[in-house]
């Protein structure tokens, strides 16, 4: 079995995967609890707060159930203490449905929503940048596109938008960004299950003097921020993933680079992903082949890849639109995404299937 859809989910490592194990044999005990028991599990989730800290930067962290739960609380939460100091809120139009989503929401309850496309901006940082004015409570975009592998310099866009608007609070959508570009922001979405950890846990930090209002309202835990009893093996396994983390730039773009000449060497090929996309990440189109039928064919070699997100279950692609790709080259997109573990004979295994079906389908 040849896995290449890592940035859908990953596998989780052996580390997480033993932390989670063993912190539910031996450390279960309810957080909130004042017996041993529960003072044992407060430690395990003060020291993997101290683990993403040490990572993003001075503030907080609360643990959610994933980055949609994270994006909702950060976005919801901001938007409603902030309000005051404005109703503009500027965006992107290649957003996680997690966000955009969200963003529809408040446009119904009378929010202006500014959403601005890659393709008509050549310095997309700045263009952000230049979208925040004096009553734009807040700024939402993710570090790293999930389809294309598309980076935005959030560090270089947070002072922009800091030296535009002070007041303009900056969340950032990490979920494909976090451990492989440098990070900034007032809110940072992160998630467990992209990063070797499991499903069902993720975070958001919340820098130091910002505030929101929570999403879940309940028993008070983490600050009153996210009531609900804490997942503490799951937040372990995060942080034992998070520490065990051993994906490099170097060891992706060679591996990318493997790809992208095993490309070229196919007629009918374009390539969706430029130079300002992470290594880890490749789309591209296959001319003449539908995303769906070469998704399949790669599949009864146990090649997995994917179409596009995850979480469009094979619709075409606005985000790709987005990049100013054509609907015909959308249609027969394919995203590859790697993890550490990935070697240079999956890469050429994987190269030998698209070949065999474009021989196969291509009309």
């Amino acid at each position: 079995m040849i896995y290449l859809d890592s940035a859908a989910t990953t596998k989780p490592c052996r580390e997480a995967a033993d932390a989670i194990m063993n912190t539910m044999q031996e450390s279960f005990g309810n957080a909130s609890s004042l017996h041993k028991m529960g003072i044992i599990s407060e430690k395990v989730i003060t020291g993997a707060k101290r683990t993403l800290l040490s990572k993003l930067g001075e503030g907080d962290i609360i643990f959610t159930s994933g980055a949609t739960e994270s994006s909702n609380t950060a976005i919801m939460g901001a938007a409603e203490i902030y309000r005051r100091t404005g109703n503009r809120i500027v965006t992107t139009a290649i957003e996680h449905p997690s966000v955009a989503n969200v963003m529809n929401k408040l446009e119904e309850r009378g929010f202006e929503v500014v959403r601005l496309a890659p393709k008509n901006h050549p310095d997309f940082e700045q263009a952000l940048a230049d979208a925040v004015d004096e009553h734009t409570l807040l700024l939402s975009c993710m570090a790293v596109n999930n389809e294309t592998g598309f980076i935005v310099d959030v560090k270089r866009l947070y002072k922009l938008v800091k030296k535009k608007n002070p007041k303009t609070i900056v969340h950032i959508d990490a979920v494909q960004g976090f451990l492989k570009v440098p990070l900034d922001g007032d809110l940072i979405s992160i998630s467990g299950h992209k990063i070797h950890s499991s499903k069902g846990i993720g975070a958001l930090f919340i820098r130091k003097g910002i505030r929101i209002s929570p999403l879940l309202l309940g028993g008070g835990q983490q600050k009153n921020l996210r009531s609900g009893t804490e997942p503490v093996e799951l937040i372990a396994g995060l942080d034992a993933a998070v520490k065990a983390y051993h994906g490099t730039a170097e060891r992706f773009g060679g591996l990318k680079a493997r790809l992208l000449a095993g490309l070229s060497e196919l007629s009918g090929i374009t390539v969706n992903s430029g130079d300002n996309c992470v290594p880890n990440i490749v789309n591209f189109s296959v001319e003449g082949v539908r995303s769906e039928i070469m998704l399949h064919s790669l599949e009864e070699r146990e090649i997995y890849v994917s179409s596009g997100s995850a979480c469009s279950r094979g619709k075409t692609s606005g985000v790709l639109a987005a990049f100013g790709i054509p609907d015909k080259l959308a249609d027969s997109a394919i995203r590859v995404s790697m993890c550490a573990e990935t070697t240079e004979e999956e890469i050429d295994a994987l190269l030998d299937g698209i070949k065999a079906g474009i021989e196969r389908f291509r009309r």
